[in-house]
């Protein structure tokens, strides 16, 4: 038996652009500690990846998504 985890599947077009301003879909591309998710895991192509990099380094510096989560016991 296999023990891999179920991938997530996310909902991104091939022809879509990803925005800085869509947060909501870029923190799905966010781990819970706030760094970007490896492409393996989301299943996007190198250009979709490379502009989710892009937008939500943009979204950070204009501080729409943190840097770092706070990890707080």
């Amino acid at each position: 038996m296999s023990t891999k985890a179920k991938r997530q599947t996310y909902k991104i077009k091939s022809n879509e652009r990803i925005d800085y301003k869509q947060v909501d879909i870029l923190l799905s591309f966010l781990t819970e500690h706030g760094k970007i998710k490896p492409r393996r895991s989301t299943n996007l192509t190198l250009k979709q990846q490379r502009q989710l990099s892009k937008a939500i380094k943009t979204a950070r510096s204009l501080n729409l998504l943190p840097f770092v989560t706070s990890l707080e016991d």
